[in-house]
């Protein structure tokens, strides 16, 4: 390969990239080609470089027309980026040979757009944004650059140029960058600006506005992928068939294993399958990827599907790739026929030895049955399929290239042994495809147009392609895109698995974990995670997302739906000795003071009230501002504050009861705090009495969950706490939901998640499924009947003036 490196070197490479791209053994023969087609040994920088990013992006089973582009680009008829982009998409479908003026037309050779053109198309971009321009100023810089690089006029004209017109049309309608420009004395402006008194007294969170499905499409590479039909194929007739079959529409398709709950992860891959599909106004489909029967359940197939609709999305189809093992089988002997797999015996160990060992660095080689005859094969193959081999007895792998740097071109295993019971097919197979042999041709079968996977299976783009044309079927395009990672998360079927054999969760489905089950039964609104990913787009950056930002998604959801009630986790009984023992008010509590769309309910107020012990001291401090010894504070929705008088001890010594006066008569001190209180009347159902309150703190200690996780479990995570108390707004919500239709379908379905409520000041919670509440004692109104159990879902915003 040295002889290459001066080739590459005329090309405007370095000495070193030079030597690097010699060294690859699949661009330095294409580039090579190129080179040669051009019949020139120099070049000029610009030149090279499009030379060199042809070969990058160019096959000749792709593109059979790449030298006649190289010989474009070498006479300076394709001059940028975009032209020679715009020539390997028509040659796609074209021969420029045939027709080189619509060659020319395609790709913009010829076309001169001139300084005055290009200024005149800059200022008409910025005129129609320029109100933004001048709210935003220099913040808008990007996003207005990116609109006048996608104007249709400036398609052609050199970059430079345009962005040269850009800053001088940009700095003469703002100027000179200036503190307006600085986003610290932006901020500090806002500040100043805002009432006081509001930014004093106002508490009200910022309004959840959460991203469009839209916006996930809207931006990067996703937002330029192929249109249905413009995906080359080995044949034009298979393209042709696969538009007469969908008529040009969009089809995608969401692939799971059922061997597992769904997680967090699946969430991002459900929104970006389905929808793409929706935002191009196609379909997509549910395939079931269940192709090994030792680790698929039906558990596992039922609550998919289920997970799927939580989240507000329904399949086109639901299909398996069970109903394609005939198709697929036959399929494998045509491959067979064609000399592109054969039999192996060899076991996992020599199997991996001969693509290179442990770290696959070392030598590569041919297994000795890889050249058997193809009869041979075939017949082996029949054996398999008829069960006279043992399980790793025998294997059939595909014929591919050894010598390719792409492990996935290591000759992969197409089908192997498995005596299970299949959950579907039942003990029909004995054989089954793999998920390199079934992926890409389910699809093909599915006449899928956009294979959307994460970024792991980039490597696997190669042998998928490979496999659509080696049986010659309707080839699908792979695209992929970085996978959702989560600070404070474990996802790993088999490490959540030791979790809970170590006794450190539950059960699979324990609300510390980020499988959707689990969100689901900690009572996360699915609205709250379609948010989280949809924020974070669809890109190719590998980046870890702080756990925070999908709590805060939380909050917004639930702050939008979950009615305000008044609750004492660890109640406090509190009298006010100055009232009657007959004492009794009602008083009308909005749940929502905000909203009056979620209505109100009728509260009690008697002698006797509990509020929660984390609101009262018995030594008083002066940056404590709730209830403590000859201190008052605001009962919230009551007219008047309490004082507190004396305080009465267990005989453990601990607090049993606080004495205070109630403020109705003369003045009483402005108290600086109000407080959440739950009245003592039984005969108005007060207060409701919780059965169980389990808070949930995060599961790991630190933010990396990896394999040392289980050394940094905390013991701590969850605290279940017994005799908690609600007002009666808590039952009186159960009973509103349960009287709707959706609220008695849920409910007889046990699906008492969605009775979601804020407990003021505490944070939002949710009932467990482990909460018995029967439809007839709720239509009986028969408390007593139920037992109610909560999880935190999450806590309120953190308030660095709560303990003052």
């Amino acid at each position: 390969m040295d002889e290459l490196i001066p080739k590459f070197e005329a090309l405007g490479l370095t000495a070193e990239k030079a030597k690097e791209t010699a060294n690859n053994k699949k661009l330095a023969p294409t580039l090579d080609s190129l080179i040669t087609a051009t019949g020139q040994t120099t070049f000029s920088k610009n030149t090279g470089m499009l030379l060199y990013k042809l070969a990058a992006k160019v096959t000749k089973e792709k593109s059979p027309h790449a030298e006649y582009i190289a010989k474009a680009i070498a006479s300076e008829r394709l001059a940028s980026d975009e032209q020679v982009s715009a020539a390997t998409k028509f040659c796609a479908k074209n021969d420029p040979a045939e027709n080189e003026q619509a060659f020319d037309d395609a790709c913009g050779v010829g076309v001169v757009v001139g300084d005055a053109e290009v200024a005149a198309q800059v200022k008409s971009v910025l005129d129609s944004i320029k109100d933004t321009l001048l709210s935003e100023r220099y913040r808008a810089q990007g996003r207005a650059l990116g609109k006048v690089k996608s104007a249709p006029g400036l398609r052609w004209a050199d970059s430079g140029k345009v962005k040269g017109a850009f800053d001088a049309q940009i700095q003469a309608l703002l100027g000179p960058k200036d503190e307006r420009d600085d986003p610290a004395s932006v901020k500090k402006a806002a500040k100043k600006a805002a009432p006081k008194a509001e930014s004093a007294k106002s508490n009200e969170p910022r309004k959840w506005e959460p991203a469009s499905l839209e916006s996930m499409f809207a931006e990067g590479e996703i937002s330029r992928l192929h249109k249905a039909g413009e995906n080359p194929q080995i044949k034009p007739e298979l393209m042709a068939e696969h538009l007469r079959a969908t008529g040009g529409q969009v089809i995608t398709r969401f692939p799971p294993e059922p061997n597992g709950f769904l997680h967090i992860g699946h969430a991002k891959a459900i929104n970006v399958n389905f929808g793409y599909a929706k935002t191009h106004g196609g379909v997509c489909n549910l395939r079931y990827d269940d192709t090994n029967p030792e680790a698929e359940e039906q558990e596992y197939v039922d609550s998919i599907l289920e997970i799927v609709r939580w989240l507000g999305f329904e399949p086109a189809q639901v299909l398996y790739s069970s109903d394609y093992f005939q198709q697929l089988y036959e399929l494998a002997v045509r491959l067979i026929e064609r000399g592109l797999a054969y039999v192996c015996h060899c076991t996992g160990e020599q199997i991996k030895e001969q693509r290179g060992g442990e770290d696959k660095r070392g030598p590569r080689f041919a297994c000795a049955h890889r050249e058997r005859p193809i009869a041979e094969s075939l017949a082996e193959f029949q054996k398999m399929k008829e069960g006279r081999y043992a399980a790793n007895e025998a294997t059939l792998r595909m014929k591919m290239d050894l010598e390719d740097n792409n492990t996935q071109m290591w000759d992969l295993v197409a089908y192997r042994i498995m005596f299970k019971h299949h959950h579907r097919t039942g003990d029909t197979w004995c054989i089954y495809p793999t998920y390199d042999f079934t992926h890409c041709l389910c699809d093909s079968f599915e006449n899928i147009t956009h294979s959307l996977c994460t970024k792991e299976f980039f490597l696997s783009r190669q042998s998928y392609y490979w496999l659509c044309d080696a049986v010659e079927v309707y080839k699908p395009v792979q695209w992929e895109y970085s996978r959702l990672n989560v600070t404070n998360t474990l996802l790993s079927k088999r490490k959540i698995q030791a979790l809970k054999t170590a006794g450190h969760i539950t059960s699979l489905d324990d609300p510390r974990l980020y499988t959707l089950p689990a969100l689901r039964r900690r009572g996360v609104p699915p609205q709250a995670i379609n948010a989280f990913v949809r924020e974070l787009g669809v890109t190719t950056s590998d980046t870890v997302i702080e756990v925070g930002r999908l709590e805060n998604h939380i909050r917004g959801a639930l702050n939008e739906c979950a009615p305000r009630i008044m609750a004492a986790i660890h109640p406090l009984r509190v009298v006010l000795e100055n009232l009657p023992e007959s004492h009794f008010e009602e008083l009308d509590v909005p749940y929502n003071p905000r909203d009056d769309s979620f209505g109100s309910r009728r509260v009690p107020f008697t002698r006797t009230l509990y509020i929660d012990r984390s609101d009262f001291r018995d030594v008083d401090s002066p940056d404590y501002f709730r209830l403590a010894p000859n201190k008052t504070v605001g009962l919230n929705s009551l007219a008047h504050p309490i004082t507190c008088t004396g305080v009465r001890h267990a005989a453990d010594g601990s607090i049993s009861e606080v004495l205070c006066r109630y403020e109705n008569e003369g003045s009483a001190p402005k108290p600086k705090s109000y407080i959440q209180w739950v009245a003592d009347c039984p005969q108005r159902g007060s207060p409701v009495r919780i059965d169980e309150v389990r808070i949930y703190n995060q599961l790991f200690k630190s933010s990396s969950a990896d394999e040392g996780s289980m050394k940094d479990v905390d013991p701590n995570s969850l605290e279940v706490v017994r005799g908690a108390v609600a007002d009666v707004g808590l039952w009186d919500s159960i009973k509103r939901y349960a009287a709707t239709a959706v609220g008695k379908k849920e409910l007889g379905e046990h699906h008492v998640e969605n009775l979601r409520f804020q407990f003021m000041r505490i944070g939002y919670f949710a009932l467990d499924k482990d909460t018995e509440l029967p439809l007839g004692a709720i239509e009986a109104n028969k408390i007593e009947d139920a037992k109610l159990i909560m999880n935190r879902v999450v806590t309120l915003k953190e308030d660095s003036k709560k303990e003052a």
